[in-house]
């Protein structure tokens, strides 16, 4: 497993920031490409900071040809202001991603989902992310993992109300979600971040989806 190569989108947010500082600590990965709208202002010299134009990712596919690619991208309705382009930044981005990676030789995709992903539902946020995962499982990938979290809890860069309020009754009412409803429990971020690193490292994987309760078994 030494050294190993690894591409990650989403390096700024929740997920990504945690699970960047995972890799670059890691000696199972001796290069570590962010791909970055701006510079992360972080030393290392394991990182590669790429900065990108999303929408022109081919122009920077010589930095595709890694082992392991994780998709860590996401946003909200509030800050991408329309469904077009919330869409795009939760699924166009991700599947380009994936689709040059592949060409360039990545072996495994690892990327982000939502607990309530579903092709079929008449909402739109989670018919957002059931596309996502129809689109990337035909992409070919060797190995593909789609984790599908919770509500996240951790500090965010940016403030969101709703997801704030949220998170403070999930932990208020933490007891309640036992059993059958234990599924449902709020997990952290770097939790998140911890078993993406972890199902990266399995050198047999064939499971595809995890689900929140699953990744915090796993990156607990």
């Amino acid at each position: 497993m030494e050294g190993k190569t690894a591409l990650i989108a989403g390096a700024t947010g929740l997920i990504g920031n945690e699970l960047l500082r995972l890799l670059l600590e890691a000696s199972e990965y001796k290069k570590v490409y962010a791909l970055v709208r701006r510079p992360l202002e972080i030393h290392h010299s394991k990182l590669i900071e790429v900065v990108v134009d999303f929408d022109r990712l081919d122009e920077d596919k010589q930095y595709f040809a890694v082992e392991d690619v994780f998709v860590c991208l996401g946003t909200t309705i509030k800050k991408a202001k329309t469904q077009d382009a919330m869409y795009k930044i939760d699924v166009d981005y991700p599947v380009e991603i994936g689709r040059i990676a592949k060409e360039s030789g990545a072996k495994h995709y690892l990327v982000v989902s939502a607990m309530n992903a579903d092709i079929q539902s008449k909402i739109f946020y989670p018919r957002m992310k059931g596309e996502l995962e129809e689109i990337v499982q035909k992409l070919g990938f060797e190995k593909l993992s789609i984790f599908r979290p919770s509500l996240l809890l951790g500090n965010r860069d940016e403030f969101r109300l709703g997801e704030e309020l949220a998170a403070v009754l999930m932990k208020g009412l933490k007891f309640l979600f036992v059993g059958p409803l234990r599924k449902y429990r709020a997990v952290e971020g770097k939790t998140v971040a911890n078993a993406m690193y972890k199902v990266a490292l399995e050198k047999e994987q064939g499971k595809i989806f995890f689900t929140s309760q699953e990744i915090q078994a796993i990156g607990k």
